[in-house]
């Protein structure tokens, strides 16, 4: 009798003891929200979950990404617009100069352009919210536009970025230029906004000479050279313009596809790590009853071993 009372003894409190692993599974499942919080809990899940984590983290860094190319972007088609505008000025200037004798007013003209070399230097320099330089390429860590003047006119004015477009990641196997190198001076490789060799673009250079012919009251060459030079320029800058808009497009699709991304992976991983808290309740009410009801057996059966014990 005493074997047997030993027995069904060690057996109840190894039933008890199941029953109270499971209760404070269950209770911290109702704790957590979360059915898996180990790899033991399931290891298949568990993997799954750990590769969900990875990709979600990785969807996080593409939509900063986003974010910070889209303010490039944004701040580069600003300053896009107004060079437009400043070389659409210029060339205004050219074609008006054309029809005029008076040297007062070619003067004046000539002050006018000198006015908007300053103010297309101020643009070509724009930084970004991150203090990068838009328009230096890669090398965007100081102003990819320096003037040379002599007394206070602007001379000649160098550029010292590279002809590299910095891009970003913005997705699986998509990365996006937010704006495009200020200068190319190698003949190949990205086209350069403002100066281009293989183009014959110089924005700078030709303002300048522009300048030039207006305060020598040299118009014939203004019309020969200096407008188309200046149309060319202002149309390699429209195209700038062009690119920007599809990055911007680009961007805003992408914003959007990262953010429902974002929200399907925290779908995929609730769903799979995520504890159904109805169900859990129910579980963890069937386990608590069915711990106390051992208790009870337990009570009854010490009862009983003690009473074979006195007798």
């Amino acid at each position: 009798m005493r074997v047997s009372s030993s027995l069904f003894t060690n057996n109840l409190l190894a039933q008890m003891n199941q029953l109270q692993g499971e209760q404070t599974q269950l209770q911290g499942e109702v704790s957590s929200g979360l059915s898996v919080t180990l790899p033991e809990d399931d290891p298949a899940a568990m993997d799954q979950a750990l590769n969900l984590q990875t990709d979600a983290s990785a969807n996080t860094q593409y939509q900063s990404n986003i974010t910070q190319l889209q303010s490039t972007a944004t701040a580069a088609g600003d300053a896009m617009n107004s060079l437009q505008t400043l070389t659409e000025q210029a060339g205004e200037i050219a074609t008006e100069a054309n029809s005029v004798t008076s040297s007062t007013q070619l003067a004046t003209y000539a002050t006018q352009v000198g006015n908007l070399i300053q103010e297309a230097l101020q643009v070509a320099n724009t930084q970004d919210s991150q203090g990068n330089y838009i328009f230096g390429g890669t090398a965007n860590n100081e102003p990819p536009f320096v003037a040379t003047t002599v007394g206070g006119v602007v001379t000649s004015v160098g550029y010292q970025g590279n002809a590299k477009a910095a891009s970003s990641q913005i997705g699986p196997n998509l990365s996006v230029s937010a704006t495009m190198p200020g200068g190319n001076l190698t003949g190949s490789g990205a086209t350069g906004l403002l100066v281009d060799t293989s183009s014959g673009v110089d924005l700078f250079g030709h303002l300048i000479s522009l300048q030039a012919d207006l305060s020598s009251g040299n118009t014939a060459n203004i019309a020969s050279t200096d407008s188309p030079n200046l149309t060319k320029d202002e149309d390699n800058i429209i195209s700038g313009i062009a690119a920007n808009g599809v990055a911007q497009a680009t961007l805003q699709s992408a914003g959007n596809a990262a953010t429902q991304a974002g929200e399907n992976l925290t779908t995929q991983t609730s769903s799979l790590t995520g504890a159904n808290l109805a169900t859990t309740m129910t579980n963890l009410d069937q386990v608590e009853s069915s711990l106390q009801a051992a208790m009870q057996s337990g009570v009854i059966i010490m009862n009983l071993s003690i009473m074979d014990f006195l007798q």
